[in-house]
C-alpha cells in the first residue's frame, strides 16, 4: 500500500483534504480498537497511510525486502493518520522524528532491528513470505482464550496511554472481568487434568 492518491488529493480544496484525513484517522483508529488481534504482513511497500495502516494493527510481519516508511514530508505533507502517534510509541520518539522528518525508506530487516516489526522474514518465490508468516503467528494465538486475549489488548491498549499505576487499575479491572468466564475454569481444568483446553470464548 502506497498511502493516499496525491493526484486524487491535488483535486481536492482545503476542506475537502481535511475530511478525508479525518475519515481516514477515524478508520485507523478502528482497527487498532478491533476486539481481536490484527497482524500487517508487509511483503512489499507499506509507505505514507499503507504504513500508517500497519502501525494501527498489533503485530506486523515483514519480508526482509519490504520497503516502508512515512514519507510524507518528501510530498510536502505529515503524517495524518495516526503515524506521529503510533510510530513513536513503537520504535521511539528519536527514531520515529528521524523517520518522519527524513521521509527515509527502510527495508524489513531494519523495521525488525528497530522495533517497528515483529518479524523479518526473507522473501519467498512466491512473494508472500510475510503473510505466510503472518498466518502462522495467527494460528499461535488461535488456540488460546478468545476473551483473555481480547481484554489482554485492551489492558495493553488502556494502559499504554496513562501512568504505570491507572495501568494497573485497568488491568486489574480487565482481569475482573475475565475472573467469571467458563474459559478460565476451562484452563484451570485442563491443567489440572493434563489435557488441552477447549475454549469456547465465553
Amino acid at each position: 500500500c502506497l498511502g493516499a492518491d496525491l493526484k486524487e488529493r491535488a483535486k481536492m480544496d482545503d476542506a475537502e483534504v481535511g475530511l478525508f484525513v479525518r475519515r481516514l484517522r477515524n478508520l485507523m483508529d478502528e482497527i487498532a480498537a478491533l476486539p481481536v488481534p490484527t497482524i500487517a504482513a508487509i511483503d512489499g511497500y507499506a509507505l505514507g497511510g499503507g504504513l500508517e495502516l500497519a502501525l494501527a494493527c498489533d503485530l506486523r510481519v515483514a519480508a526482509s525486502s519490504a520497503k516502508m516508511g512515512l514519507i510524507e514530508t518528501t510530498r510536502g505533507l505529515l503524517p495524518g493518520a495516526g503515524g506521529t502517534q503510533r510510530l513513536p510509541r513503537c520504535v521511539g520518539i528519536g527514531l520515529a522524528k528521524e523517520l518522519i522528518f527524513t521521509g527515509r525508506q527502510i527495508d524489513g530487516q531494519q523495521a525488525f532491528s528497530m522495533g517497528l516489526v515483529n518479524h523479518s522474514v526473507p522473501q519467498n518465490s512466491e512473494g508472500d513470505a510475510a503473510y505466510q508468516r503472518a498466518l502462522a503467528l495467527a494460528k499461535e494465538i488461535l488456540p488460546q482464550a478468545p476473551f483473555a486475549v481480547k481484554m489482554g489488548k485492551l489492558a495493553i491498549n488502556r494502559g499504554m496511554e496513562v501512568d504505570i499505576a491507572s495501568g494497573m487499575a485497568i488491568e486489574g479491572m480487565c482481569y475482573a472481568q475475565n475472573i467469571p468466564t467458563r474459559d478460565r475454569q476451562e484452563g484451570m481444568a485442563a491443567f489440572r487434568e493434563k489435557r488441552p483446553p477447549r475454549f469456547i470464548g465465553k
